[in-house]
Protein backbone atom coordinates (compact mmCIF):
# COMPACT_ATOMS: atom_id res chain seq x y z
CA UNK A 1 0.00 0.00 0.00
CA UNK A 2 1.53 3.34 -0.77
CA UNK A 3 1.32 6.76 0.91
CA UNK A 4 -1.15 7.94 -1.78
CA UNK A 5 -4.19 5.16 -0.88
CA UNK A 6 -3.51 5.51 3.03
CA UNK A 7 -4.31 8.78 2.43
CA UNK A 8 -7.01 8.73 0.59
CA UNK A 9 -8.30 5.82 2.44
CA UNK A 10 -8.15 8.04 6.09
CA UNK A 11 -9.71 11.01 4.19
CA UNK A 12 -12.81 8.91 3.27
CA UNK A 13 -13.09 7.79 6.39
CA UNK A 14 -12.71 11.46 7.82
CA UNK A 15 -15.45 12.46 5.53
CA UNK A 16 -17.30 8.93 6.54
CA UNK A 17 -17.43 10.43 10.10
CA UNK A 18 -18.72 13.83 9.20
CA UNK A 19 -21.59 12.06 7.75
CA UNK A 20 -22.68 10.06 9.92
CA UNK A 21 -22.41 13.26 12.18
CA UNK A 22 -24.72 15.00 10.59
CA UNK A 23 -26.96 12.00 9.98
CA UNK A 24 -27.15 11.88 14.05
CA UNK A 25 -28.20 15.34 14.01
CA UNK A 26 -30.50 14.97 11.68
CA UNK A 27 -32.10 11.87 13.26
CA UNK A 28 -32.12 13.36 16.74
CA UNK A 29 -32.88 17.27 15.75
CA UNK A 30 -29.99 18.32 17.60
CA UNK A 31 -29.08 22.29 18.03
CA UNK A 32 -26.34 23.46 16.91
CA UNK A 33 -25.94 26.95 18.17
CA UNK A 34 -22.90 29.66 17.34
CA UNK A 35 -22.84 32.64 19.55
CA UNK A 36 -26.35 33.15 19.49
CA UNK A 37 -26.57 32.16 15.69
CA UNK A 38 -28.83 28.66 15.65
CA UNK A 39 -27.69 26.38 12.89
CA UNK A 40 -30.35 25.52 10.34
CA UNK A 41 -31.35 22.07 9.94
CA UNK A 42 -30.88 22.43 6.42
CA UNK A 43 -26.88 22.72 6.67
CA UNK A 44 -27.06 19.32 8.08
CA UNK A 45 -28.85 18.05 4.74
CA UNK A 46 -26.29 19.67 2.47
CA UNK A 47 -23.06 18.98 4.97
CA UNK A 48 -23.94 15.13 4.83
CA UNK A 49 -24.75 15.13 1.03
CA UNK A 50 -21.30 16.46 0.01
CA UNK A 51 -19.72 14.67 3.21
CA UNK A 52 -21.30 11.32 1.92
CA UNK A 53 -20.14 11.98 -1.89
CA UNK A 54 -16.45 12.50 -0.94
CA UNK A 55 -16.47 9.61 1.18
CA UNK A 56 -17.46 7.25 -1.62
CA UNK A 57 -15.57 9.25 -4.10
CA UNK A 58 -12.17 8.94 -2.24
CA UNK A 59 -12.86 5.27 -1.29
CA UNK A 60 -13.91 4.41 -5.20
CA UNK A 61 -10.17 6.54 -5.87
CA UNK A 62 -8.05 4.26 -3.08
CA UNK A 63 -9.81 1.42 -4.34
CA UNK A 64 -8.96 1.64 -7.78
CA UNK A 65 -5.27 2.58 -7.47
CA UNK A 66 -4.79 -1.25 -6.91
CA UNK A 67 -3.77 -0.77 -2.82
Amino acid sequence: MNSQTTGLRVAAIVFGIFALGHGVRLYTHAKVIVATYQIPMGASWVALIIAGALCIWLLTLSSTRGG
